[in-house]
This record gives structure tokens, sequence and C-alpha cells, in this order.
């Protein structure tokens, strides 16, 4: 990326452009391999930083500044003496890459699953049974079943109601009709 910045002109907010390229491009024209999103998206967010418009356009000579620095730190990263931290980092990475991969683990049948037993032909005719759970705890369930028989309660009520208070309102219906028909007559008279 170092040699393609240097040999073209770098533009920010776009990959291409009749002012130049982005640096991406220019590495890959320069022979380097790489497709890697994240470096677009934060080169944008360098160059756009507070921008309302996003509009592509050349690269100042500070933010090319600070992608050629950032490159040759990255370089200066791999070619440093390491240290603990990054000992231990190359010492795992290493392990890891002679692991046999995941798949390999998982060709060997299970016996036994872990937690509770599968009992779905068991229960699969019981009705009211299902793979969820509504609550966890016991006490959570005997408090849902007690509002639960509550609200039937509360709709029996107003079932054994209902005829007493469709009576009611036919009633009061009634009166409010006989009130206002009085009203008009007692209006048309004046």
């Amino acid at each position: 990326m170092l040699q393609g910045i240097a040999a073209n002109d770098i533009i920010v907010g776009a990959y291409t452009s009749g002012d130049g390229i982005c640096p991406m491009l220019a590495a890959h024209r320069a022979g380097g391999r790489t497709s890697l999103i994240a470096f677009a998206d934060a080169w944008d967010r360098l160059a756009f930083r507070g921008a309302r418009k996003r509009k592509a356009r050349p690269a100042t000579d500070r933010e090319l500044l600070i992608l050629r620095s950032h490159l040759e730190a990255s370089l200066l990263d791999d070619d440093a003496p390491v240290g603990g931290l990054a000992a231990a980092r190359r010492e795992h990475e290493a392990l890891l890459a002679h692991r046999p991969p995941p798949a390999a683990a998982r060709t060997r049948p299970r016996t036994e699953r872990p937690g509770d037993p599968d009992r779905t032909r068991a229960l699969r005719d019981r009705p009211g049974w299902a793979w969820t759970r509504v609550v966890r705890r016991y006490d959570d369930y005997e408090r849902l079943l007690r509002r639960l028989d509550a609200e039937r309660r509360q709709a029996q009520d107003a079932e054994r109601r209902q005829p007493q208070d469709a009576e009611r309102r036919q009633a009061q219906d009634a009166e409010r009709r006989q009130a206002q028909d009085a009203e008009r007559r007692a209006f048309v008279r004046r």
C-alpha cells in the first residue's frame, strides 16, 4: 500500500474517480491483495469527520501523512523484537494452528445429552405440554395460577351480571330518551 499511495493520486469517499483512486485500489495495483472493508470505512471516517457532505475528493496532505505513518508503524510492529505478551500470543496462535478443526472433533457420536432428558415421546400426547415453560420458579407458577383464577372469577361474575347490566342500561336509556323528548317539547312550545 505504501508503494501504491506513493505512485497514485489518492482520494477519499469513493473507490475511484477522475481525481484519483482509493488507497486499497492503489495497493491492489501495486501488487497487494486486500479486501478489508473495515479499512475503507475507517479511511472515510477519518476524512469525513464532522463533514456534512460526503463527496469524493482528493486526500489532503495531512490525511496522506496519517495514512503513511500508520502503515509504516504497522510494518515496524512486525519487525520489532517480541515482548512477553506478544510472544505468548504468537505461541498461542501457533498451538491453535496445530489443533484439529472443530468439525473433526464432532465426528464421534454423542451418547449423552446435557441437561434435562429428552421426554418428547413420553409427553407428546399429553395436553398442555410444550417445549417452552411459562415460568421458571414454582412460586412464580403459583402466583400465575392465582392470577388466572382471579381473572376467571371476574369473567364469570361479568357474565352473570351481564343480563342485569343490560336491563339496567335499557332502563337508563329509556329514561334518558324520555327526558330528551320532554326537553324538546318544552323548547318547541316556547
